[in-house]
Parts: C-alpha cells; structure tokens; sequence
C-alpha cells in the first residue's frame, strides 16, 4: 500500500461535508449519510481529476455500499439512516469547546460541490451506490480485486481513484427510492 500522504492543498473532509450539507439545504435535498458518503466520493474524485489534486485531506475506504470516509462517517453515525440535519464539529483547542467546522472559502470547492448536487444531489442513495459499484471503478478494483469482498475496509487510495473514476459513469437502473433506508456500516 503507498504512503498515506497529505496534500497541502486538500481541506478537512468535514468541513467540505458540512458545505456539502448547507448546499444541499439551500437547495432542499435531503441528504443520509449514506448519499453524503457517496456525494463527497464523487466531489473528490471529480477535484482529483479536474484539479489534479485531492478535495478532501484523509482517505475514502471500500465498504459495503460503497466508499467511505471514515471520519465524516463517524462525523454523523448517529443519524442512521436518517436525513442528516447536524453539522460536524471539532473541539476548540483554545477554548475547549465544541465548534461546527466551518465550511471551506475556496471558490474552486464551492463550485465543485454544486457541481455534484446539481448532478447527483436527487438520486436516492441507492442509485449512488450502484454508481460508485460501477465495475472497473475504483471501489469495484479494490473491494473486489482479489475476486473476493476480502478488499472491503481497504483505502482506495487517490491514485487509484484518480486514474479509475472514469468509470463511474454508469446507467443507473435502481428505482428511485428503493434503499434510501440503507445504512452503511464498519466492515468487520
């Protein structure tokens, strides 16, 4: 497995999750944490590409239903499969209290989480993990590359998601609705 690195230029995944969440606000879609899983998926993979360098600072792994961050996972776990009307927070270190992550400034990020919603914001989150299951895509060459599920809880690393997320254009043929009540769990 290549070294975990961090790109100078990537922004706290929560902080992108909580834009992500406001947008989607705005713009009256609700969002699971399973959808916000697969939409901030998608927003980094699409930064990768068009950017040439990664949206979010940690790493997505392959589970079940697709990738995850596991941070912004644990972020919002406690919603289950409910539309998420929290935000993340982080602890002040200065004041030793609990604070929402305040959204990134970037313009670049702003219009790459539009972006998203615009395209995907209305898919169930059924539809969005039968995209990011797309077969040659990088969830699919790391959750089954050994022709087993033994590659679910392994990092999709950024090279992997870079050079394969062309793949995760796919017709998506999962009724609207079926499955919004999934919900996404640790691999064990």
């Amino acid at each position: 497995m290549p070294p975990l690195t961090q790109d100078p230029q990537s922004v706290d995944a929560r902080a992108v999750a909580n834009l992500l969440l406001d947008k989607a606000a705005a713009l009256d879609i609700p969002i699971s944490n399973l959808a916000l899983q697969k939409l901030l998926y998608f927003a980094h993979g699409r930064f990768l590409v068009d950017k040439g360098r990664p949206l979010v600072n940690g790493f997505f792994e392959a589970w079940k239903f697709g990738p995850v961050h596991p941070v912004v996972y644990r972020c919002f776990s406690a919603n289950g499969p409910k539309y998420i009307i929290n935000r993340a927070i982080k602890k002040d270190i200065l004041s030793g209290l609990h604070i929402i992550v305040s959204p990134p400034r970037d313009q670049d990020i702003h219009e790459g989480i539009e972006r998203v919603l615009l395209t995907m914001g209305r898919m169930s989150a059924s539809q969005l993990v039968a995209v990011s299951h797309a077969s040659g895509g990088p969830w699919d060459v790391i959750a089954n590359g050994p022709g087993t599920n033994l590659g679910l809880g392994l990092r999709i690393c950024d090279k992997v998601i870079k050079d394969r997320f062309r793949f995760q254009k796919v017709s998506v043929s999962v009724p609207p609705g079926l499955g919004d009540t999934l919900e996404e769990a640790p691999p064990s």
